[in-house]
């Protein structure tokens, strides 16, 4: 969801989209033998790797994110600057 609403061309046709080295989405379309057991795990863990391809060339970007579970933006609520 975040790709098409990040203001930059995106076709939808092309995007490819891979959580943990595992395709679930290829060339705009669901993976035939997608399973998502590997995903799962993968998503459980302490890091996690998401590889999206817009499909539009030869571009590339890594971006570092941090934990933003409940957990973490209550404790950063509790207290004022």
């Amino acid at each position: 969801m975040a790709v098409g609403k990040a203001g930059e061309p995106a076709d939808r046709d092309k995007l490819s989209i891979a959580f943990g080295g595992v395709w679930a989405a290829r060339d705009g379309l669901p993976v035939t033998d997608y399973d998502e057991a590997p995903v799962a795990k993968h998503l459980a863990g302490d890091e996690v790797d998401v590889t999206v391809d817009l499909g539009m060339g030869d571009g590339r970007a890594v971006v570092w994110t941090c934990d933003l579970t409940h957990g973490y933006i209550s404790i950063n609520a509790d207290y004022r600057s």
